[in-house]
């Protein structure tokens, strides 16, 4: 069954990753990759964005191929350009020069029938910070079962 606001959300990349900025940006698919990314088939977690030519990339996005499509299903991870302004382009190609950060996608959606992409200026957590993060979740956690529990 198709679900016509199928959004995929990048949960591991809030962890990986300390979200500086985000903004929208348009993706440029193939007619059967529409139809597996509204049927969920899509993976963002190993995703990431390049700037090559003046232009941007989503690498390394899976979508699976269309159950139902021939020869008209495209390569898996195939690089896929991302629609922005040639201004937002320059601007997050001169912060990515900075040490440490990085654009990955947080979050793809359909908008009005047009695959969008939210993506994040970020930059890696150390190790001790995840740590940190789970053991904060894991005692908010708790907290709000004894609550639940008085």
């Amino acid at each position: 069954m198709t679900k016509n606001n199928a959004a995929i959300d990048n949960r591991r990349a809030r962890y990986e990753y300390h979200i500086l900025e985000s903004l929208e940006a348009g993706l440029v698919l193939t007619g059967t990759e529409v139809k597996s990314v509204r049927e969920g088939g899509a993976s963002l977690s190993e995703a990431y964005a390049r700037f090559r030519d003046g232009e941007a990339w989503l690498m390394a996005m899976h979508i699976a191929p269309y159950k139902h499509g021939s020869f008209s299903n495209a390569e898996p991870t195939r690089p896929r350009k991302l629609l922005l302004h040639k201004a937002e382009i320059v601007r997050l190609q001169s912060r990515v020069a900075e040490k440490g950060l990085t654009v990955v996608p947080l979050r793809l959606y359909f908008t009005r029938g047009l695959a969008k992409v939210q993506l994040g200026l970020a930059r890696g957590k150390k190790f001790w910070d995840k740590r940190a993060a789970v053991a904060r979740r894991d005692s908010e956690r708790e907290i709000a079962a004894h609550v639940r529990r008085s």
